[in-house]
């Protein structure tokens, strides 16, 4: 069993897992306690021997918490500082065992998809150099052809030279990347239409690569742009290096032993309360559906069969027309870690707005300078902002941080729509320009344009 896989970034301990998260998503400690060591039990199991690893299973966690307080983006955050698989999918979009719908098991061959893609990149940067240089070489030569007979001519060999080197030099300054150039690549000519679109995603895609398998590539040849072919060529230079076989046994492996599922609005499939999917789909179906998954079972995928008992699951909602105990028991049971998260207050948004890892303002701030914009906000312009999301939030419907979006997007629409037409050089705002400009929004009851 490999363990380098999920050993390299996962070492890191418990406050520092929750250090990395403090730059992206405000309070919410317990949460972050509560990952944290999610995480770092992942690595922990890892050490252990094979006997006592495959004892070991992991504490499934259920984020509760309003819209827009950070159970998303504690999970996503999560999975890029361990540098693991992770899918987001909404419990919703399943439907029960013989309805039209998406099936349970799809998620778990989303995450292989998501896997392959995540080794394969790193594989890809362990061959950078050598792809880089064969692309740039395969485009040198279709720019500007190789010299026959270069021996004979020690003039024309040197002329030659230079003018290739310049070439290679307007290549490497993306002089050319709109000049268009023939590419060969190859194609695997199906005469068949994949007419199966209902009857299962990994049949129809098992069922596609059976047909390409059955008929031989074929060499073509296109006009495409220097951008496009070098994207073209460093795919085909990369198939030449890899090896697909290899990476897919680590994808999958990755899977089992790291990877994490975030299944959101899981509190619309409650057994009480508000809205599933519609009349004629069972939620508690659903939840039936999902519990082989959760506790443990083996899905069949086109890359071969993939065990989740070591996938990590993470749920969240919002529970204000449920709670969890809503849940079936045996789904209960497999979420042993609860975690409430807290709403956000004014202070909240202005640490949002000031502190996190980029941020709004240093969004937008960086958009601006693009154009030749220098653009600052003064303290009493984020508390002003901060106070009006909180009294938005309280009048109308409460989406948390997602609420400081609405308003920077009303609060910045006029200037992003004059830059760089107009040359505005440095802009301040204070309170009196954010009062100015959102006096509209504020008193307009019809937010619906700019919630998102």
């Amino acid at each position: 069993m490999r363990v380098k896989q999920i050993e390299h970034r996962s070492m890191w301990t418990c406050p520092e897992i929750v250090e990395q998260l403090d730059r992206y998503i405000i309070g919410q400690g317990e949460a972050k306690k509560s990952v944290a060591i999610a995480l770092r039990n992942r690595w922990r199991r890892m050490q252990l021997p094979a006997a006592m690893r495959h004892e070991v299973v992991p504490n499934n966690i259920i984020l509760i918490g309003p819209t827009g307080v950070g159970k998303t983006e504690i999970a996503r955050r999560l999975s890029q500082l361990a540098d693991l698989p992770f899918l987001k999918v909404e419990a919703t979009k399943f439907t029960e065992k013989g309805y039209v719908g998406r099936d349970v098991d799809s998620m778990v061959r989303d995450l292989v998809e998501n896997a392959i893609s995540l080794v394969r990149r790193k594989a890809e940067a362990r061959h950078e150099d050598a792809i880089t240089q064969a692309v740039e070489s395969s485009l040198l030569d279709t720019l500007f052809p190789p010299l026959s007979g270069m021996d004979a001519d020690a003039d024309r060999r040197a002329r030659w030279e230079r003018s290739r080197a310049k070439i290679q030099h307007q290549l490497r300054e993306g002089a050319l990347e709109d000049k268009e150039v023939t590419v060969a690549s190859e194609q695997s000519k199906v005469p068949i239409a994949n007419i199966f679109t209902s009857a299962g995603e990994e049949f129809d895609a098992s069922f596609g690569e059976s047909l390409k398998s059955l008929f031989p590539k074929q060499k073509t040849e296109k006009r495409v742009s220097v951008a496009k072919a070098r994207q073209i060529l460093r795919e085909q230079e990369a198939a030449k290096r890899l090896d697909m076989d290899q990476i897919t046994a680590e994808a999958i492996e990755l899977v089992e032993n790291g990877g994490i599922i975030f299944l959101d609005e899981i509190d619309k499939i409650a057994g009480k309360g508000g809205g599933g999917s519609g009349p004629d789909v069972s939620r508690e179906g659903v939840q039936r559906d999902l519990l082989p998954i959760v506790e443990g079972s083996s899905v069949s995928t086109k890359y071969g069969a993939v065990k989740t008992d070591h996938i990590l699951f993470m749920a969240a909602g919002a529970f204000h027309m449920s709670k969890p105990s809503d849940l079936i028991p045996e789904l209960q049971g497999r979420f042993p870690i609860r975690v409430e998260l807290d709403s956000l207050g004014e202070e909240d948004f202005v640490r949002i707005l000031r502190d996190t890892h980029g941020s709004l303002i240093a969004q937008y701030t960086a958009l601006l300078e693009v154009d030749g914009c220098t653009l600052t906000v003064t303290p009493d312009a984020l508390a002003e902002i901060a106070r009006l999301a909180a009294e938005l939030n309280k009048r109308l419907e409460n989406i948390g941080a997602r609420r400081l979006q609405t308003i920077m997007a009303q609060l910045l629409d006029d200037l992003l729509y004059r830059v760089p037409a107009e040359t505005v050089g440095e802009l301040t705002i204070d309170r009196e320009y954010v009062t100015t400009c959102l006096a509209d929004i504020v008193k307009d009851e019809d937010l619906s344009r700019y919630i998102l």
